[in-house]
């Protein structure tokens, strides 16, 4: 019975705890290499060459050509879209921000601003937005967006990875509801504006001119 026991319970020879070790060895240095699976196994991280070029988020709306102004309302939710370009390691997620020009940064779309990685676009409703973080609110000015990857905000440009982006400018505004004239509405700038063009004087010698051309013609008009 004791023989039997210590057979059984051989120790394992040199050569056998040898390749146990090279065997632990690889499987830590493919986990290093490469993105662990929920299985075990571990999928090699991809091959880029190093005269590849920077991976580009190219925004397709709203239009670059000019400044959008979006309106923090009900029902007007706001859709920023991209491509890419070059990007051969797929980022895990992306984060999308807006800057304001007061300082303030607000997270875009309705998961705080993280959303997948292959996404092409987000919908924010910044109305929503609005009145759930009266705390921070959205301010009516300009903004710009931001978008990047899992190497952060600042990454500098490398082969096959995802350059972030913070090309688009657009601002918002919030509208002002109706009110009818017959409610005492006035245009307080209009009364402004004619004061201003009565006080200058341009204005002044154009009625002067006006005036002499009227008497002038009266005149000739009596000696006809």
């Amino acid at each position: 019975m004791f023989e039997k026991r210590q057979n059984n319970g051989q120790t394992p020879s040199p050569s056998q705890s040898q390749t146990s070790s090279q065997s632990a060895q690889t499987a830590q240095t493919g986990a290093q290499n490469g993105t662990q699976t929920q299985s075990g196994s571990t999928t090699p991280a991809p091959t880029i060459p190093q005269n590849a070029p920077a991976g580009v988020l190219s925004i397709t709306q709203p239009p670059q050509q000019s400044t959008s102004y979006f309106k923090i309302a009900e029902g007007q939710p706001i859709t920023f879209a991209w491509n890419f370009t070059y990007v051969l390691a797929t980022p895990t997620h992306l984060t999308v921000s807006a800057a304001c020009e007061n300082g303030n940064t607000y997270p875009v779309g309705p998961t705080d601003g993280i959303i997948p990685g292959t996404a092409t676009d987000v919908v924010w409703d910044a109305y929503a937005y609005q009145t759930s973080h009266p705390e921070l609110p959205l301010a009516q000015a300009g903004y710009t967006l931001k978008i990047w990857g899992d190497q952060g905000p600042n990454a500098a440009r490398a082969p096959g990875y995802l350059t972030p982006n913070s090309a688009l400018q657009f601002a918002l505004y919030t509208p002002q509801p109706y009110t009818p004239i017959s409610s005492g509405w006035s245009c307080g700038g209009c009364s402004g504006a004619m004061s201003q063009y009565i006080s200058h004087p341009a204005f002044t010698a154009l009625m002067a001119t006006l005036l002499v051309l009227l008497l002038s013609g009266s005149i000739v008009m009596r000696r006809i």
